[in-house]
């Protein structure tokens, strides 16, 4: 019942527009035509436009973070925010078999609790600790329990997927500016 009365909406559509093609010269019909694709390449070019912009926007967005990437992090600053973030396991050269998965779950519960107050500068100190704690667990590795590199592992993943999130984020409202 409903593929017929489709089916006959779509004929009486089809036979409207016939109708009223029938009504038109085909001089009328050439310019309506042609007046579409004049449409058509005024929105091709706004659209060209806003994509040349994001392109721009996106390329300043990456000089500034390799700029930013260049300069050295502040010894004493990211002191302080390793006590911050690592608490009693700031001293990460030190950490052993046994202390190396709270320290993991310790930065992911401080790295949740800030991220959101956190700039890209303050991601950057994150990082620099996550791969201090990444060289120390590459030290001791040989002597930890699968199950607890496993952890690790799950850990990892989600410091990385937090972090690409920001720069993902950033860069959608760089582009948007």
């Amino acid at each position: 019942m409903i593929r017929t009365s489709l089916s006959y909406s779509a004929a009486l559509l089809l036979g409207a527009s016939i109708l009223t093609a029938c009504d038109s010269t085909p001089r009328e019909r050439q310019e309506a035509v042609r007046q579409e694709a004049r449409n058509l390449d005024s929105l091709a070019d706004r659209a060209a436009d806003k994509l040349r912009i994001a392109g721009r926007r996106a390329a300043r967005f990456d000089s500034v973070s390799r700029a930013r990437n260049r300069e050295p992090l502040d010894k004493t600053t990211s002191g302080t925010f390793a006590q911050q973030l690592m608490g009693t396991y700031a001293d990460i050269e030190t950490l052993t078999p046994t202390t190396i998965e709270p320290a993991y779950v310790q930065l992911l519960r401080q790295t949740r609790a800030q991220r959101r107050q956190w700039t890209q500068r303050d991601w950057d100190y994150a990082t620099g600790i996550y791969k201090r704690l990444n060289e120390q667990l590459r030290s001791i590795r040989l002597d930890l329990k699968g199950r607890n590199e496993l952890r690790i592992r799950a850990l990892q993943a989600e410091f990385t997927a937090l972090e690409t999130s920001r720069d993902v984020k950033d860069l959608g409202q760089a582009i948007e500016e």
